[in-house]
């Protein structure tokens, strides 16, 4: 089975997803993003694994399911960050990011049986998802992150150094306030549509 990974900032206002400021206040996005961060979890915690890993930058909430190990994230920029969470893995790895809660636990459901690696595109370039058999961090240093050839660098690297890859569905981050709308749309049942439609509602 597969190690998951989740890579992901604490929810606080002010630190996380201020492009969403405006037309939202720092506190509904910070709530936001935590809703955002549960959907993901839960997924993730619906989803058969060896471990269950949140990479944390900050510290752990009432937010946080069981079943998750936390592990803080280390200093540098998101492509060191990145590959220091692989570096502590043992055996297959799939690591996602806190801006898709429309993730499912069908699509985290990966098989190394025919394959090295696992891409997950993003539409803004970059990628939502990075599955590795082997866990190697140098796959992962010294990639541009966010920007809009992230995502075709970061595969290309994974091609060039021979692995077989196979590739996930693109998925929309949430940056902006359009990106929230459309991924509410997506799963309009989720924790994450609920609170756009309360913070909506109060603006």
């Amino acid at each position: 089975m597969t190690t998951l990974l989740v890579i992901a900032k604490e929810p606080r206002p002010g630190r996380v997803k201020t492009r969403l400021t405006p037309p939202f206040s720092p506190g509904q996005a910070a709530a936001l993003a935590e809703a955002s961060l549960v959907d993901t979890l839960r997924a993730v915690a619906a989803t058969p694994a060896t471990r269950r890993v949140l990479v944390l930058d900050g510290r752990p909430g009432p937010w946080l399911p069981p079943g998750f190990d936390v592990v803080p994230q280390c200093a540098g920029g998101l492509d060191v960050r990145l590959a220091d969470a692989f570096a502590h893995c043992h055996g297959p790895a799939l690591l996602i990011g806190m801006d898709t809660p429309q993730v499912t636990p069908d699509l985290l459901t990966v098989d190394f049986a025919d394959c090295d690696a696992w891409f997950g595109p993003a539409e803004d370039g970059g990628f939502w998802a990075l599955g590795l058999a082997r866990p190697e961090p140098a796959l992962l240093r010294g990639v541009p992150m966010s920007t809009p050839v992230t995502g075709a660098v970061q595969r290309e690297r994974l091609v060039a150094a021979g692995l077989r890859v196979r590739d996930l569905p693109r998925l929309r981050d949430v940056d902006t306030a359009a990106d929230a709308h459309a991924v509410a749309a997506l799963a309009p049942h989720g924790g994450f549509a609920a609170r756009l439609a309360d913070c909506t509602a109060a603006r």
